[in-house]
């Protein structure tokens, strides 16, 4: 799906969020990248094979 040059990581590849996004929905929380994952606003990915990566955005710091 990658027309980029470079090319984009793969879905499989630990960098995936760091390929280009095709389509972004801001309003709805979710970005469609170029290597065909499904990224969401709380950090979440849904890969093209459907599998599900939960949120990992660091957690707060409590003071």
């Amino acid at each position: 799906m990658c027309t980029h040059t470079p090319k984009c990581p793969t879905a499989d590849s630990p960098d995936a969020e760091a390929a280009h996004v095709v389509t972004a929905h801001p309003e709805q929380g979710w970005s469609l990248l170029c290597n065909a994952v499904v990224i969401f606003e709380d950090t979440g990915e849904l890969l093209p094979d459907g599998r599900v990566i939960a949120p990992h955005r660091p957690l707060a710091v409590a003071a």
